[in-house]
């Protein structure tokens, strides 16, 4: 992780996270939201998910729904998103 990477999570009653340097949404439906950030490739579960504000010029996302959990990796997934989606 840069020494310089702005990242802030805040999640609110676990129905709604409000993330600041995001830099791309890899993919996302009503149960997985998976972005990348300054810090890491971050993947939301949960329930009713949607992506509520999304602003990949200033690094703002919210996401609303029922969230069960965040999970945070280093650098991105192996692969492009078609090669885990064919796999």
């Amino acid at each position: 992780m840069p020494e310089n990477a702005m990242h802030d999570l805040i999640v609110e009653s676990r129905k709604k996270v409000t993330m600041t340097g995001i830099k791309d949404v890899e993919s996302f439906d009503e149960e997985t939201i998976v972005a990348q950030s300054e810090c890491g490739e971050i993947a939301l579960h949960g329930k009713g998910l949607k992506i509520s504000r999304l602003s990949v010029e200033s690094g703002d996302m919210a996401v609303e729904g029922e969230i069960d959990s965040v999970i945070y990796s280093e650098g991105k997934s192996a692969g492009s998103f078609w090669s885990r989606v064919l796999r």
